[in-house]
């Protein structure tokens, strides 16, 4: 064998060697991979935002694979969630119009407890999450709104299921 495919062996055989211990498994024990999602409270004025965030939340987890969804009697997590604050500021105008918004910021904040229903405990009390989009307006502001509402709550139920998964149930 010559000196290139020897290193490209060796090369091989460490990798194997090193991959023999990772493993894809989640690091969130079996027992707690149920989880329920009542429908996040509302406290905005803006319409149907819990509900909405509620769905995509679900999806995530869905998505990710991690937890089983379960209802409230049957899950060993639950979510706890208030959609506390929703924002919206122009941020350009139409020039045709001085004064009406053509784009928008849009900023909400929720707040996310995460309950062990098993021992009865709060894991996570009231954690603070925001998330923004911005929106073109085009005449319809409420039909901007609620487009950029189902991207705002993709990515909060995305945060939320990531610091869930992240989340060190050992350390309890």
């Amino acid at each position: 064998m010559n000196g290139f495919v020897k290193i490209l062996v060796l090369a091989a055989l460490a990798a194997v060697a090193g991959c023999a211990s990772y493993t894809w498994k989640s690091a969130v024990p079996e027992e707690y991979r149920t989880v329920s999602v009542p429908v996040f409270e509302n406290r905005t004025n803006s319409a149907e935002l819990g509900p909405i965030a509620t769905q995509y939340t679900l999806r995530e987890f869905q998505r990710e694979g991690t937890f089983k969804i379960r209802r409230s009697g049957d899950a060993a997590i639950e979510i706890q969630a208030a959609i506390v604050k929703a924002d919206r500021h122009a941020f350009t105008y139409d020039r045709a119009y001085g004064t009406r918004g053509r784009s928008y910021r849009y900023v909400v904040s929720a707040e996310v407890s995460v309950i062990d229903k098993k021992a009865g405990k709060v894991l996570v009390n009231n954690r603070k999450y925001t998330t923004e989009t911005t929106f073109l307006s085009q005449g319809d502001l409420l039909t901007g709104q609620r487009n950029a509402a189902a991207r705002i709550a993709q990515d909060l139920g995305r945060q939320i299921v990531d610091d869930l998964t992240a989340w060190s149930f050992d350390a309890k």
